[in-house]
């Protein structure tokens, strides 16, 4: 499920393609034998119209939409902290297949480029696209940002409520899992991390 990262020499932006990752068809017909192993009469209007509407939901739900990673010279040699805090995004989780949801406070220490603030959103929402773990979601996001600005340092916390823990198993509503994951300067100076993590809400 992952994109294949074009160059970043276009002066005009990268552009980020989607990814087609499943096939719709495919994906209703196999819902339709979930439904009926569940009891669902393939006569009913759920047995006859849910896998197509399951079907659109995970599309829409594991599909990265394309878009375009613009980036600008840092002229000014801004070197403090850039903060995008509370970002919401959904995922799924790769164990149970029910999604996790929650927000996104992502930090970098800029070099010599900036990004446009809307492509950090872009940057969680693409990798949120895709059926895997919240530890995996973070590191994927600090991974992307760290090589396509070469930052002096790069973090991203997420905090998220995920189904497979609050509605099933132990069932401990309201929980909220907390993941950090760190390049650069936010990993190697303690002091850069500590701003971090306070100006992101959590320390």
């Amino acid at each position: 499920m992952t994109s294949t990262l074009p160059d970043l020499d276009d002066p005009a932006g990268t552009v980020i393609p989607g990814a087609d990752v499943l096939d719709a068809k495919r994906v209703e017909q196999a819902t339709s034998q979930l439904l009926r192993v569940l009891g669902v009469s393939p006569d009913t209007e759920v047995g006859r119209n849910t896998p197509r509407r399951m079907a659109d939901a995970l599309v829409q739900m594991l599909t990265p939409r394309s878009w375009t990673f613009t980036t600008f010279p840092n002229d000014e040699g801004h070197h403090d902290l850039v903060l995008t805090r509370n970002i919401a995004f959904t995922s799924l989780c790769a164990h149970h297949m029910l999604p996790f949801s929650g927000h996104a406070h992502v930090g970098l220490y800029p070099g010599d480029k900036l990004p446009g603030l809307s492509k950090i959103a872009r940057t969680v929402e693409m990798f949120a696209a895709r059926l895997q773990v919240q530890e995996s979601l973070g590191q994927q996001i600090a991974g992307f940002l760290d090589e396509r600005l070469a930052c002096v340092g790069v973090g991203v916390v997420l905090v998220a409520e995920h189904l497979c823990m609050t509605r099933r198993g132990v069932r401990a509503a309201g929980a909220a899992t907390l993941t950090v994951a760190t390049r650069g300067r936010l990993q190697q100076d303690s002091g850069a991390r500590a701003e971090f993590l306070h100006l992101a809400g959590i320390a």
